[in-house]
């Protein structure tokens, strides 16, 4: 006991006061989660309360300064013991009681004191004695941990805090956290803002920190990009933000998405900056749990690195499937659903209003719009505030009148894009093939226009009028892969048949002088075979189609073999452009002697003869299988004559019935009433009589009509006249607009029978979009913002409905150039490039808020072609890449 210590205590309150505060402090303290106590011997403690229960000053019983040297393993490091007992080796006191102790009592130097919180335990608050000790250390140095002591209730970014702090990490570096356990797993500490105790850390655990690359990209990940070397890797310096993005498989809808939003100014410096780190809302039930915003700014950290031709954003597609399914695989989607989702994500996980309240709606009663407006805007904030909401939301006016009552409610509702319908045209353009019976001419493509709705009646119709054959005359059919894929009825809707359809329309011959009842023949050409195809049982030759099928009106006496065999060669010579019909035998015809009409095929008045021999056993087979598949020999035939008509005689192509497959096996595709036959060609008969090369060469291709044939041009022009969008009793007005408006041009049509892409031509301007003459609200202060927009990027869609590719014209922020990204190929733009019919998605920036470039436009001329390190990258495929170089042309795709 030293002189001091009874001078310190001598000038402390009487023993009585002592005792009476801190029993009063004891008694009363409430644990409360967060607060602290602090833990003190319990030797001491019993020492000071005999002190203070005699009353003398002068005891021998003062306990001196606190001393806690018997709770610690220790005193070099102050390790608490392990298993200490409260009541039995410490006691806990709250801090104002503590702070009292020790200003009358002092501690012994150099001891710590023994601070610790309360904490909120699932089913209870306790003190807690002891603190989690984990291990901390660096990604790039593992090797080197450190043991700190923790908290439960501290929150992460504590301990970030602390390593920052224990790893001299320079400020300004973008970190982030991993929690690893004893079996080497390891898992993000997402949330900093979390306790230690809701992370789920315990002692003996290590959190390993990492900081981002200059790359854009994190050690922890394997490097999404692509390089063309590896000395590469290091060295490329490109112009940030001018960086492809690898197709995954059907994925250029989500690269045309992504790239628009990278070259969104306001959006990405937000997220270069690192402003969304302190604004990820972990909790929102709404959202994704910050990870679409994290796998996002992985991405766009990348793209604008300036060090990547192109990055392979395979995390961000993973992290879109997870959380919306309709995303999963590898299917073709739409760009503007994809861009709705991602926006409706990021909104979510970077809504600053981490507990959104119940907010009933008002309708106007009366009141001015401009007040009605802002209570509206304001309370969409109370619910709703990110990034998303600062820069891509507006409101509408939306007035809705009862068809009942007529009352009027006005309401005003918020939107994220404006979706533009185009006309649609309640008539198609039809590319056909017709084939005429004219021994001269060739089958002719032509465009024609039919209703929507309409039916092959329709079709036929029109087709009449440009080719004057009547459409009694016609038969329309779906030809693919050489066989009838559908042979269609006047009836039938014309919404069955695509565009991509390959339609044949085939005149057919009318014989007035033969009254009979005629034989609607579907006519197919085979080549046969060197070998007997013995698995079909029969030991018959294998056949393979070719060419193009037939349609022809026969009458039913004529379906005899030999007025078959006639009727067929006399067809095929006007039809066939590698025929050759008119030979005089089979054996006498020189083969160099082929196609050299205009239908690819030597004609003559007279019909081919057929040169005498003596037949061969196959020959006779094959004369029994004829006799058995004629389609439908006439009954008055004599065996006898059917038979004389095969003796010694050697032709071109024999005759088979078959299905609608163009097989002779049953039960496979038939026709129904449809009669199908085969002419089955030898292979030299075909190589002699048969021109393929002038066969690939049919068709004559007729100019576009000019009449509803080119897509309607429309003005992209808000109404002046009604300044709605008008659904019967609703109206929609424009009231606000964003910074940066979307506008989606709805080219993808659907009705309960049709679907379709519409192909206009909208003229959108570049600059100065003026909006001021269609808001709703006039009367505008000197502190709103103007109404002109500044085109800034453009997702492109070409193809059709089934199949299509997305590209995106954009303009980079800092040297004010246009690109034209096409998956992982970057190369420049001109603006007379970006007006096109396959634009889809607009992106306009308000004027006030486009800054101006801060670097040089780059030289786009010739004497530039060869700087394509820069600006300009073409890549495959990460797994596959083996030679990668700089484009300096687009190649598109088709998925």
């Amino acid at each position: 006991m030293t002189a001091n210590s009874r001078c310190s205590a001598a000038e402390s309150p009487g023993l009585e006061t002592q005792r009476r505060e801190i029993e009063s402090l004891l008694r009363e303290c409430e644990l409360r989660a967060g607060e602290s106590w602090y833990v003190v011997d319990r030797r001491w403690f019993d020492q000071w309360k005999e002190f203070v229960e005699t009353g003398d000053q002068n005891s021998t019983s003062f306990p001196g300064q606190i001393d806690n040297a018997e709770l610690f393993e220790d005193l070099d490091s102050y390790h608490l013991k392990d298993r200490l007992v409260e009541d039995e080796d410490f006691v806990l006191v709250p801090a104002e009681a503590w702070h009292k102790l020790l200003s009358w009592y002092g501690m012994v130097d150099d001891q710590p004191p023994l601070e610790r919180k309360v904490v909120d335990l699932p089913s209870t608050l306790k003190v807690e004695v002891y603190p989690i000790e984990i291990f901390l250390c660096l990604h790039s140095n593992m090797e080197n941990a450190v043991t700190t002591k923790f908290s439960r209730t501290d929150s992460i970014h504590s301990i970030q805090r602390a390593m920052c702090q224990a790893f001299s990490v320079p400020p300004g570096s973008e970190c982030r956290l991993w929690m690893k356990s004893s079996d080497s797993s390891c898992e993000r500490l997402r949330n900093v803002h979390m306790s230690v105790l809701d992370a789920c850390l315990s002692s003996g655990m290590t959190v390993i920190m990492e900081t981002r690359n200059a790359d854009g990209t994190w050690p922890s990940s394997r490097p999404q990009i692509m390089r063309n070397s590896v000395e590469e890797q290091d060295s490329y310096r490109g112009q940030p933000g001018v960086c492809g993005l690898t197709n995954l498989g059907n994925t250029c809808f989500m690269n045309s998405a992504l790239q628009c939003l990278s070259n969104t100014p306001p959006l990405t410096e937000y997220f270069l900056q690192n402003s969304y780190v302190d604004e990820l809302n972990f909790t929102n039930p709404l959202g994704m749990k910050g990870e679409i915003a994290e796998a996002y700014a992985d991405v766009i950290k990348q793209m604008w690195s300036g060090r990547h031709y192109s990055v392979v954003p395979r995390v961000f597609k993973t992290k879109v499937g997870h959380f919306a399914s309709q995303f999963l695989g590898y299917q073709q989607h739409d760009s503007q659903e994809l861009l709705s989702f991602l926006l409706d994500g990021l909104h979510e996980d970077l809504n600053r209003v981490k507990n959104k309240e119940y907010i009933e709606l008002r309708d106007a009663d009366g009141r001015q719009d401009q007040e009605v407006a802002e209570e509206a805007w304001r309370n969409h904030l109370r619910r709703n505030d990110s990034v998303i909401v600062d820069t891509f939301h507006g409101l509408f006016k939306s007035t809705l009148v009862c068809p009942e009552c007529h009352k009027v409610s006005v309401t005003f509702d918020p939107f994220c894009y404006l979706s533009v319908p185009l006309p649609v045209s309640k008539e198609r353009v039809m590319e056909v093939f017709f084939v005429s019976l004219d021994p001269y001419a060739k089958p002719v493509q032509h465009r024609v226009v039919v209703p929507k709705a309409g039916k092959v009646s329709d079709l036929c119709s029109a087709l009449s009028e440009m080719t004057s054959v009547p459409p009694t005359q016609m038969v329309v059919a779906d030809v693919f892969n050489h066989r009838f894929y559908k042979i269609y009825n006047m009836g039938e809707s014309l919404s069955a048949i695509l565009d991509r359809d390959d339609i044949f329309v085939y005149e057919l011959s009318v014989l007035e002088e033969q009254p009979e009842e005629q034989v609607l023949l579907a006519l197919y050409l085979r080549e046969r075979s060197h070998y007997r195809d013995y698995g079909s049982g029969g030991g018959s030759y294998g056949t393979s189609l070719f060419g193009h099928p037939l349609l022809l009106n026969v009458p039913r006496s004529s379906c005899s073999q030999e007025a078959l065999y006639n009727l067929f060669l006399q067809r095929l010579s006007q039809t066939e452009p590698g025929c050759s019909g008119d030979a005089n035998s089979a054996d006498d015809m020189d083969p160099g002697e082929q196609s050299s009409g205009p239908a690819g095929a030597d004609r003559s008045s007279k019909p081919p003869a057929e040169q005498p021999h003596e037949p061969t056993e196959e020959e006779n087979e094959e004369d029994k299988q004829e006799e058995a598949c004629s389609p439908s020999p006439p009954a008055n035939e004599h065996p006898a004559k059917r038979r004389a008509c095969h003796v010694r005689r050697k032709r071109l192509f024999s005759i088979q019935a078959v299905n609608s497959n163009g097989t002779t096996e049953r039960g496979m595709g038939e026709g129904g009433t449809q009669p199908y036959v085969a002419i089955d060609w030898e292979p030299d008969m075909k190589k002699r009589f048969y021109n393929e090369n002038e066969a690939e060469v049919i068709y004559v291709v007729l100019p576009l009509l000019q009449i509803l044939t080119s897509a309607p041009c429309v003005r992209f022009r808000y109404c002046p006249v009604c300044k709605k969008h008008q659904l019967s009793t609703k109206k929609l007005d424009l009231w606000s607009l964003p910074e940066v408006l979307i506008i989606h041009l709805k080219r993808f049509s659907y009705t309960k029978f049709t679907r379709e892409k519409l192909d206009s031509i909208v003229e959108f301007p570049l600059r100065d979009l003026d909006f001021s003459g269609f808001l709703l609200r006039k009367t505008l202060s000197s502190e709103e913002p103007p109404s002109r927009y500044d085109l800034i990027a453009v997702s492109n869609h070409y193809g059709g409905l089934r199949d299509g590719h997305y590209t995106t014209y954009a303009k980079n922020k800092d040297n004010g150039q246009w690109y034209y990204f096409d998956d992982s190929k970057v190369t420049y733009a001109t603006e007379d490039q970006i007006v096109t019919n396959a634009a889809y998605v607009l992106f306009y920036q308000r004027q006030d808020k486009i800054r101006k470039p801060t670097l040089p436009a780059p030289n786009t001329g010739p004497t530039s072609s060869s700087q394509t390190s820069s600006d300009t990258a073409s890549c495959k495929d990460d797994e596959d890449a083996a030679e990668l170089g700089a484009a300096s042309s687009i190649t598109m795709e088709t998925e």
